[in-house]
């Protein structure tokens, strides 16, 4: 695994973190709790490796990754996602926490009422994370800047990748 495949594994891990979300609610809509608890507690070690990845990659690696599509509505609708994702990717964190706290201690009825916030935020950040990736690195590819410099463990710099 190298560093240029990072993106590629995040957006592997958020759409399974998706798949894992979209299981669980179906399974509680049915009433098969065991299998819910399983999806659910599944798609957080999921997302827990993403962000643990998420945030190896960005430590291991200075990098910028700027959309500059020449159809100005493309732009807009692509920082439009970004910019959501990440505030609701920071107010997800909590909720996700608050939720599984409760549904542990099996207080239901307060699991419920906060999962209605937390499950479609939870959704929201997990789809949107491979759309930013679809954006970057298969739609657009052609009219995206990235400038990565990975860090040398040896130094205090950073160095080109070896193309």
């Amino acid at each position: 695994m190298t560093i240029e495949q990072m993106p590629t594994i995040n957006a592997s891990l958020n759409g399974l973190a998706t798949i894992l979300l979209l299981a669980g609610y179906i399974f509680i809509r049915r009433e098969n709790k065991v299998a819910h608890k399983r999806c659910m507690i599944s798609a957080f070690c999921t997302s827990a490796v993403f962000l643990a990845c998420y945030l190896w990659y960005h430590y291991q690696s200075h990098t910028h990754t700027v959309l500059e599509h020449p159809i100005t509505g493309v732009n807009y609708l692509y920082y439009f996602i970004l910019i959501t994702h990440i505030i609701l990717a920071i107010v997800i964190l909590p909720l996700i926490f608050i939720t599984l706290n409760h549904a542990f201690r099996e207080r239901f009825d307060k699991h419920q009422r906060i999962a209605k916030w937390t499950w479609p935020i939870w959704m929201y950040v997990s789809v949107t994370g491979v759309i930013v990736y679809l954006f970057l690195y298969v739609l657009f590819p052609e009219h995206t800047s990235k400038e990565l410099k990975i860090k040398d463990n040896n130094a205090t710099e950073y160095m080109q990748p070896s193309q």
